[in-house]
């Protein structure tokens, strides 16, 4: 919630504060702020010492410049800033400074709005930038696009800046567009300019000459100084991922100009790589159905949790947050999905031992060890407290798929050997061998300390000590939220998210060697995408990644599969249509059925700044028979 509003502002005052610098040279400018409502904009420039030339205009509706009128007068630091108002405002200018005007107008009635801009005594003549934060996309296009078309016509020096939504058909942006809608405040603007390229083209063909657009995640990785990028990531714990990376791709930044000398161009990069990119090719899609379980999944509504199958076709789900009791809260149940003759079945158990009560951990990994035992290595509560250690979990070595009513879990509390091992959450556990035995091979994640680790740690089984192991070769860069899989005795790394919150594309092989183990990197053609909080499996040489959040394409993260023979890397898409909520493929877990071919998605979803809980209500199954062939 704190990033989402400080990423408008950030963009905001950056693309004014740029104009202002370009204009100094100009006896006069002004800013004209379109539904300003009680933006501070005005009041944060003049304390900076930077209108000492600039005249600025607000408009909202009139009895929202009435109240904000009332606030200033009843504010000393406000009036004083303001200084000497000349009395009482006049027809729709509610309060009048010299360097100040608010008037009350309805933007949607531009003849109404034109001739008390033109009593407030606005100067078309002068460099004008027209401001509009989150306000024409709640007018009718016809209404929104005159205003646009009007201040090109009118003013032959203008700079405009537009901050709005877009992407409303991918799976957050339905759930963008129903809050939007349950607050009576429909985004009208989404069905004729849904993205940047539409958004763009309605600026040039209005007036403007020249105009640019970014998305946020865009703006905050190239437009912002890498210094105030970390100053921003170290105020306060955070662990929203996911959701800011999704709320940031699909809020935007756009920059519009004419007649202006020399160009306007505030979201020019200072950057000297690529920072986004555009649509990708796929090698086809694969169907999505909901898995047709006979009792309830409500507990299976969830994120950040964790699946294992613990016997053929039954999976066992533990922590995360989600829906449990009627409210939204750290899940205390586990969770059972058994599948028989093609039907799904839930069932849902609860340790109700207070000294061995599960702790609700999430971020947390899962490793079945044997036909009735599986270790919980770390996770955290929240982002302060993660040093939670390890658990057995134990349920009966023969347990039926015909009712997982019936499986239940022992919990019994475990004090490991090496602790630095497990105070992590985002990592992974991973079975490896060396030398014919058996280890689970700790990798990466994050601290309350340490925003993203790069370290690991061979734990021997069963007795789980941990063992010094050679490992040479070119060492992974640091990563959370990565994928992990078992393959050939080593294991596979893919993606996650790096050092200052940047997705990573690369994928390493841990391979045992004579005297240890080494990494190898893996080279995919085309480039594997970055991307995290996705999940992975290998079947046949080829390694599957499912879903996640990626910053490249406006598209939304499907199925990648990769050769590991040759590198060859196929993206596809995942076809919901049939399915009658919006899915969620983030902060999800999956289980890979090789002898049907067939993913299950479990969970998925997250909390997101002012949208709320979205949660996929239901497993999904994928059926990959038709590209695994």
């Amino acid at each position: 919630f704190h990033r989402g509003y400080y990423i408008r502002a950030r963009a905001v005052d950056h693309c004014v504060q740029d104009f202002l610098l370009k204009t100094q040279s100009h006896l006069r400018t002004q800013i004209l702020s379109l539904g300003a409502g009680f933006d501070s904009l005005y009041f944060r420039l003049k304390d900076m010492g930077l209108l000492h030339h600039t005249v600025v205009y607000e408009v909202d509706f009139p009895n929202v410049a009435c109240q904000k009128a009332t606030l200033i007068q009843r504010t000393e630091e406000l009036s004083a800033l303001v200084g000497d108002t000349g009395g009482e405002g006049l027809g729709a200018i509610t309060f009048s400074g010299e360097d100040y005007k608010l008037l009350g107008v309805d933007l949607s009635e531009l003849s109404e709005l034109e001739r008390a801009l033109e009593e407030a005594g606005l100067d078309s003549e002068i460099p004008t930038l027209f401001l509009a934060e989150v306000v024409l996309t709640y007018m009718e296009n016809s209404r929104s696009d005159a205003l646009i078309q009007w201040a090109a016509e009118q003013f032959p020096q203008a700079c405009f800046v537009l901050y709005e939504q877009m992407l409303p058909q991918d799976p957050f942006g339905r759930i963008m567009q129903q809050h939007f809608r349950q607050l009576s405040s429909a985004l009208l603007s989404l069905a004729l300019y849904p993205d940047r390229s539409t958004q763009q083209q309605r600026f040039l063909q209005k007036g403007w000459t020249e105009c640019s657009v970014m998305d946020m995640n865009e703006f905050f990785t190239c437009c912002t100084p890498e210094d105030e990028q970390q100053r921003m990531q170290a105020l306060e714990p955070f662990d929203e991922y996911e959701e800011w990376h999704l709320k940031c791709s699909h809020y935007f930044v756009l920059t519009a100009s004419k007649g202006m000398e020399p160009s306007w161009t505030p979201l020019s990069s200072s950057m000297t790589g690529p920072c986004g990119g555009g649509p990708i090719r796929t090698a086809g899609s694969v169907p999505a159905a909901a898995c047709a379980a006979q009792t309830a999944t409500l507990g299976l509504r969830r994120y950040g949790h964790r699946s294992v199958l613990i016997r053929p076709n039954v999976i066992l789900t533990t922590g995360g947050f989600g829906q449990e009791g009627g409210q939204h809260c750290r899940m205390r149940s586990f969770h059972v999905l058994a599948e028989h003759a093609g039907c799904w079945k839930a069932g849902c158990w609860r340790e109700e031992d207070p000294d061995r009560r599960w702790d609700r951990r999430l971020y947390h990994t899962v490793s079945c060890l044997s036909s009735s035992l599986a270790l919980v290595v770390g996770g955290r509560t929240s982002p302060a407290r993660a040093g939670l250690g390890m658990l057995w979990l134990k349920f009966p070595e023969t347990c039926s798929a015909l009712d997982p009513g019936d499986i239940t879990v022992e919990l019994v509390n475990l004090q490991p050997a090496a602790e630095a091992a497990v105070r992590r959450w985002r990592h992974s556990t991973t079975e490896v061998m060396f030398r014919g035995e058996r280890y689970l091979f700790v990798y990466g994640g994050r601290s309350a300390e340490e925003p993203v680790l790069g370290d690991w740690h061979f734990l021997h089984v069963p007795g789980l000590a941990c063992t010094v192991v050679p490992v040479g070769g070119p060492v992974p860069e640091s990563r959370h939220s990565h994928s992990a899989c078992s393959w050939s005795g080593g294991v596979l790394i893919a993606g996650g998210l790096g050092a200052a919150e940047q997705p990573l594309g690369s994928v390493f092989f841990l391979r045992e060697l004579e005297h240890g183990f080494g990494w190898q990197a893996v080279e995919t053609h085309p480039a594997l995408i970055p991307r995290y909080s996705h999940t992975a499996h290998v079947h046949e040489g080829r390694l599957l990644l499912v879903g996640g959040v990626w910053l490249h394409s406006p598209e939304v993260p499907g199925l990648t599969i990769i050769d590991l023979s040759t590198g060859l890397c196929l993206d596809y898409t995942i076809d919901a249509e049939h399915l009658e909520w919006p899915l969620m493929v983030h902060n999800h877990s999956s289980v890979f059925l090789p002898d049907e071919k067939e993913l299950v998605l479990i969970g998925g979803g997250g909390n997101c700044f002012s949208f709320g809980t979205h949660l996929n209500p239901e497993p999904v199954s994928l059926n990959l028979s038709s590209i695994l062939t």
